[in-house]
């Protein structure tokens, strides 16, 4: 579960002759992560693609353009038969959709065409005046916009070159006939209305009223909108009678193109190929035993490496190893065994065993394995969540597990309530039923666990809607076994403290995962890299809670400076809280001593592996990190506070003699104690004494508080409690060990789906 699943690199060697057959068979199993050919060989080239590739190419383009023009998604239509005339069939489709279509684009050019002479003629309709009576005049100009009244009539009556002016109105709506001074030319109203904004309207041409001319325009509007929508009915009608059709035939000319294009891939001479891909180690003897009924002994297949890992984390192939080295002296070397014994590289790529000539078992084509994710069903939606970083690399560990086990049950100690867990839960469950991809069926999933979680910490925390069941008389066994700590300090301090060792087991699991990556490139640079700040990180804390008790240890000066740490952390005094709760006042001092030990050791270690920059990060690798995680805490009380504050608001509360304040559920809070500290009086009990208008107000802000103000601290837990989490996970956890960059394990045949079992039929 913690490595990818193991790859092994297998050979296909043969003639051209049986080429179409192999890459059939190879197509049809699904099985085989092709690698590329680089052309790095003398006497071998990529690849040619099949005849006819070129021509399936341009359909499938077709095909998928017809597609996209009737709107038609691989998740809203399945794919139906394919008949065998199908070639006449879609040149028919082609042709009527290609028709509808430039109607439509007509249609809707004459449509944005008549909006623009709409929008021209619409300003004037509010004038009132025929707009043949706007224009052709010589001896006046004559302007129509949009502008300040008053600053038009100030800047025309300012301007020397107009003799005589008038205005008419209509809405927002201006026109002006003015007149030039004498001896002046015609248009110098322009110049009159240089400093005011105006903004012109050109005037149309035609002798029509603008009302009735505007309204001519909107009946011819009315008649294209009907026609497009006529013509959407059409393409409507085809893509419910033509879309199943034109699915099956983008499948099948999918794999179509992907057999003819596979050569690409290939090694080839003018007589023979070589292919090599990646397949899972226990599926080799399948993609054999399927060739061999295929073409029989015509091409010789060979497993070239299985890339796979030691009990120290190393990248090895079963077997002999070899040299390496490429060359083609070394193809007429006879092979070893079945499966030609090759090393694997530290980072998870191939070392050369061999040189070109596929039945000497050469690595022909040098790359790393690709990464199939091998985890356990329940943990398998949070693959996406290592994925939205990147694809770990087939030598390194993967994280999935860790973040299945860590990121539900954090969210849910940070939120803790029953009534917001379900209503998470059935979010994911809702976001799994609508989503189809797999990505949104996994965040769905997600969301399930988190509200499981949630309502666990709920139940002990005896929460829900920020309310303690036992208030309401609901008494379960467990149920308040836990507390947010709202009202009791000693709570609070006990969730920070457990934070704080949940950061350390979270760390310390990304440290290890870390030294095991590590230990592929050597012992020596794990010890260094990784194993060096295990030491400090655990040294540091392993003092932090050592507590002197009177000299236990023996030693003639105080080595866990307990007078200096807060009383919450260790000690016996009331405010120890680990006392309180677990009866350990901390760890013994010569426990501590080898602490403080570690500590300088690891340090040391860290000097000498990373240099002055190792010594520089060592306060926040240390101790920074593990602080990190008290946002846990920070979140579990914001989020426990805003509830009990909409609460508050809503049945009001009351302080206590013991100075706790309690919810009013039943009756006023004044009701409770006619001395009692009222903090507030609650919206469900302030309209008793008015009017019935008053109460109904009152009941009606409650509710609206009540449901507003939950469904706010639900979607903010979403956002502080996920988010605060997945930044753990990311920085403070993945920084310890994740690298990421692997290549996705991408099977060549996985196109082909339902549409063979359809032909089949």
């Amino acid at each position: 579960m913690l490595r990818p699943e193991q790859m092994s690199k297998v050979s296909v060697t043969g003639s051209k002759g049986v080429m179409p057959t192999v890459i059939e068979t190879i197509h049809e199993l699904n099985l085989v992560h092709l690698s590329d050919y680089d052309g790095s060989w003398d006497g071998f080239d990529n690849g040619n693609p099949i005849e006819g590739a070129e021509d399936a190419s341009e359909t499938l383009v077709t095909v998928r353009a017809l597609e996209s023009t009737l709107g038609i998604s691989e998740e809203e239509m399945a794919p139906g038969r394919l008949p065998e005339d199908w070639e006449s069939r879609l040149e028919e489709i082609r042709t009527q959709i290609n028709d509808l279509d430039d109607q439509r684009n007509e249609v809707r050019e004459q449509l944005r065409q008549v909006d623009d002479r709409i929008d021209r003629v619409a300003p004037f309709a509010d004038l009132g005046i025929d707009l043949d009576l706007l224009s052709g005049y010589d001896s006046v100009d004559v302007l129509v916009g949009e502008g300040s009244v008053s600053e038009v009539e100030d800047a025309l009556e300012e301007a020397e070159n107009v003799r005589a002016f008038d205005t008419f109105t209509g809405g927002d709506v201006v026109a002006i006939v003015a007149a030039p001074a004498d001896g002046k030319p015609a248009g110098t109203i322009d110049d009159a209305l240089v400093g005011v904004e105006f903004s012109r309207h050109e005037i149309p041409e035609t002798d029509r009223g603008p009302r009735a001319y505007v309204g001519e325009l909107e009946d011819e509007r009315r008649k294209l909108e009907t026609r497009i929508d006529e013509i959407d009915a059409e393409l409507e009608r085809l893509k419910h009678d033509e879309g199943p059709f034109l699915r099956a035939l983008e499948e099948e000319l999918s794999i179509e193109v992907q057999r003819a294009e596979a050569p690409l891939l290939f090694a080839t001479t003018d007589r023979a190929f070589i292919s090599e891909g990646w397949i899972p180690t226990e599926q080799v003897a399948d993609l054999e035993s399927a060739l061999r009924d295929a073409v029989g002994d015509s091409v010789e297949f060979e497993e070239l490496e299985r890339a796979d890992y030691d009990g120290h984390g190393h990248a090895h192939e079963h077997g002999d190893e070899g040299d390496g080295g490429h060359g083609e002296d070394e193809a007429e070397a006879p092979t070893e065994s079945p499966a030609t014994k090759q090393q694997a590289a530290t980072d998870g790529g191939t070392t050369a065993a061999g040189g070109a000539g596929g039945a000497s078992g050469a690595v022909t084509m040098d790359d790393e394995p690709p990464v199939r994710l091998d985890n356990i069903t329940p943990a398998k939606p949070f693959e996406l969540m290592v994925k939205m970083v990147s694809q770990p690399k087939y030598s390194e560990l993967d994280p999935t597990l860790f973040i299945f086990l860590t990121y539900p049950f954090a969210f849910g100690f940070m939120i803790g309530d029953i009534g917001y867990g379900i209503l998470y839960m059935l979010m994911g469950w809702g976001a799994w039923k609508v989503f189809d991809s797999d990505a949104g069926k996994a965040l769905g999933t997600i969301g399930i666990w988190a509200g499981v979680f949630t309502v666990v910490f709920g139940y002990l925390y005896d929460d829900i809607f920020g309310v303690h069941m036992s208030d309401i008389g609901i008494h379960l066994p467990l149920a308040g076994t836990l507390t947010k700590g709202l009202q009791t300090t000693e709570w609070a301090m006990l969730w920070i403290l457990l934070s704080l060792v949940f950061g350390l087991i979270h760390l310390n699991l990304g440290l290890i995962a870390g030294f095991v990556n590590e230990l592929s490139h050597g012992l020596k640079a794990a010890i260094y890299e990784r194993f060096s700040w295990i030491l400090a990180m655990n040294g540091l804390f392993i003092w932090i809670f050592t507590h002197n008790e009177a000299g236990s240890a023996g030693l003639p000066i105080d080595t866990t400076a307990s007078e200096t740490k807060p009383d919450f952390l260790v000690g016996t005094h009331p405010d120890a809280v680990l006392y309180e709760f677990f009866g350990f006042a901390g760890l013994p001092e010569i426990v501590g001593v080898v602490g403080l030990a570690m500590l300088f050791v690891g340090i040391v270690l860290v000097g000498i592996g990373e240099g002055v920059a190792g010594l520089l990060e060592s306060p926040a690798w240390a101790f920074g990190h593990a602080l990190s995680y008290l946002r846990m805490v920070a979140v579990l009380l914001a989020k426990g506070g805003m509830a009990f504050v909409v609460n508050l608001l809503v049945f009001g509360a009351w302080e206590t003699e013991e100075g706790y304040m309690s919810f009013s559920f039943f009756q006023p809070p004044a009701a409770h104690d006619e001395a009692a500290d009222i903090t507030f009086e609650g919206l469900v009990w302030i309209g008793l004494e008015g009017s019935v208008l008053v109460m109904i107000l009152a009941l009606l802000a409650a509710l609206l508080v009540f449901v507003l103000g939950h469904i706010v601290v639900l979607l903010l837990g979403i956002t502080a409690a996920g988010i605060q989490m997945l930044r753990l996970e990311y920085v403070e956890f993945f920084q310890k060990f994740y690298e990421g960059g692997g290549e996705e394990y991408e099977p060549f045949g996985q196109e082909s789906g339902p549409q063979q079992a359809q032909q089949a039929d």
